[in-house]
């Protein structure tokens, strides 16, 4: 059995990789800002960030702070605090296209890559597209307005995040192996298609609206970045997360 710590494993991701390793019968402990007995903020560092790793194995690093910009300083306290316990190997989840999209979250994205390759531990980064559950997100943050508006020209290929964490999992408890391949959703879609489907899935009526946008992140965002079409791995459709939330077909 391994010791493995789950940073940010009370969210999105994290809970679905803690729930999986715990399943295959490995010790694991979740750290995040309010989860006891490890509740530590990243990028404080301090005490309790080297009681959470004191004889772990593999930490699991899924914590993440798109609005506060600190996750290059979270990661360096954590590699100090690993190398510390003796830790051998650390797992990381960033997003596919960080080294494409001049976007500033994956400017973050990235820059927390090269710290973590340069940490003198066994490393491994896996790339992953966004998760169905952050596009629902979206459109339903969208929907409240009569007319969704939706950035013109732009598809994407969401991945379910259970899937995510299985080959987290999977990561966690094998030997280092670096970079891996990316890791997409089985479909890329333009945004149009995947905002009808959630329409219809949560029985709204809004017309689209096409917003043409400016700027090279709009044009790294069009010109597909952030795809993986030849690593389209994951097998959940949208339409069967959708179906999984809502309950109601989204084709119907």
């Amino acid at each position: 059995m391994t010791t493995i710590l789950v940073t940010g494993g009370t969210g999105t991701l994290g809970r679905h990789v803690t729930e999986r390793l715990r399943a295959e019968g490995h010790e694991v402990r979740v750290l995040s800002r309010s989860a006891q007995p490890y509740a530590v903020d990243l990028s404080e560092g301090g005490g309790g960030l080297d009681a959470a790793v004191e004889g772990v194995d593999t930490v699991v690093h899924c914590a993440s702070s798109p609005g506060r910009g600190d996750d290059e300083r979270a990661a360096a306290h954590l590699i100090t605090a690993a190398r510390r316990a003796g830790a051998g190997h650390l797992v990381y989840i960033s997003i596919v296209g960080v080294d494409r999209v001049p976007f500033g979250y994956y400017k973050s994205k990235l820059a927390t890559e090269k710290v973590i390759e340069e940490s003198g531990l066994g490393w491994t980064v896996l790339r992953a597209t966004q998760f169905h559950d952050l596009l629902a997100r979206v459109f339903g943050a969208l929907a409240k307005s009569p007319v969704l508006p939706m950035p013109a020209g732009i598809s994407d290929q969401p991945v379910d995040v259970t899937e995510v964490a299985a080959r987290l999992a999977e990561l966690a408890t094998s030997a280092p192996a670096g970079r891996v391949d990316d890791m997409g959703g089985p479909e890329v879609r333009t945004l149009d298609s995947l905002a009808r489907s959630y329409l219809r899935a949560t029985a709204r009526r809004r017309p689209l609206l096409p917003v043409p946008l400016a700027g090279a992140t709009y044009r790294a965002f069009r010109a597909g970045g952030h795809l993986t079409p030849g690593h389209a791995t994951g097998k959940v459709t949208f339409e069967e997360y959708l179906t999984g939330r809502f309950g109601r077909r989204p084709r119907d």
